[in-house]
């Protein structure tokens, strides 16, 4: 039995993969960030039978040529040859997928891409992520980080002026002005406090928004402008036939609607039906794209 987990900044989720391939959520933890013995522990002791196999979905860039870990929330794994330290420690195959990217998977093999020859699967979350599937076959690129669109100062530091009143904020990732720091429910928050000197959550701002408040209007259009143009980039540069949505924003059906006519707007190929949708996976593309990954992969993975 191979044990599935999608484990980010705040939790540990797992479930055991089923004969029919899915995975459903049978219990989480709290991710211990910070203490590497912790971690292994807790990985550890939902992992099934000695030296059953486990897949992860992992939050944070995972590069396949080197093994090593960049993850910026979870201290204790960041730098780190995670696959193969926590294999050691566990005696068990060790399978690591980014979260990104399975959750494009998921969407591309079981999801809303199921069929499309190409699958764009966007996280528009706390941050900004992104997984490229070409007919059915995940697109890793050089260094695993194919996908990565929420970095790469789309907004220009050296550029002058200000959009809107809009500062270039400086990126997790070292850089200043990624689509990250602009286009995640952080950077609306961002933009809500350049805009009119006020720190609300994203919640408020779109509830706001909701209610034709007219501050919460101002920051959602400029949000969606911002985002929609990067989008708008990918898309034709990629060509997607489709781009399921993941995420704490993806929740507000609203919102990917003004992202969608916003982007399909600014693209040359005509999309007649909509293109930034909701995923079928939104909530569990993690767990169900490591699955995909095991069965894919796990028989190449060694102890």
């Amino acid at each position: 039995m191979i044990t599935c987990f999608d484990i980010g900044g705040s939790f540990i989720r797992h479930g055991e993969m089923q004969l029919d391939g899915t995975v459903a959520e049978t219990a989480r933890v709290e991710t211990p960030r910070d203490n590497w013995t912790d971690f292994i522990h807790a990985v550890g002791q939902s992992s099934g039978e000695a030296g059953s196999p486990i897949s992860i979905s992992l939050a944070g860039a995972y590069d396949e040529r080197t093994g090593i870990a960049d993850v910026a929330n979870i201290p204790c794994l960041h730098g780190r040859y995670v696959q193969r330290e926590l294999s050691d420690a566990l005696n068990r195959p060790v399978a690591i997928i980014n979260d990104a990217n399975a959750f494009a998977l998921a969407e591309a093999v079981d999801g809303v891409g199921n069929g499309k020859p190409v699958v764009f699967g966007v996280i528009l979350g706390s941050g900004v992520g992104g997984g490229l599937v070409i007919n059915g076959d995940l697109v890793n690129g050089f260094g695993g980080m194919a996908g990565e669109w929420g970095h790469g100062p789309i907004v220009d530091p050296t550029a002058g002026g200000k959009f809107s009143g809009i500062e270039h904020y400086a990126c997790g990732c070292g850089q200043v002005g990624c689509v990250d720091a602009t286009g995640s429910a952080r950077g609306m928050e961002r933009i809500h406090a350049s805009l009119h000197g006020k720190t609300l959550s994203s919640k408020e701002i779109t509830s706001a928004w909701h209610r034709n408040d007219p501050s919460g209007t101002e920051t959602v259009e400029v949000f969606t402008t911002l985002l929609s143009r990067a989008l708008s980039v990918l898309v034709n540069t990629l060509g997607p036939d489709v781009i399921p949505v993941s995420g704490g924003l993806s929740n507000d059906t609203k919102l990917l609607e003004l992202i969608d006519k916003k982007t399909r707007a600014l693209v040359l190929a005509h999309y007649s039906a909509p293109l930034v949708v909701r995923g079928q996976f939104a909530e569990n593309g993690g767990l169900h794209g490591a699955g995909i990954f095991a069965r894919r992969n796990l028989g190449n993975v060694h102890s």
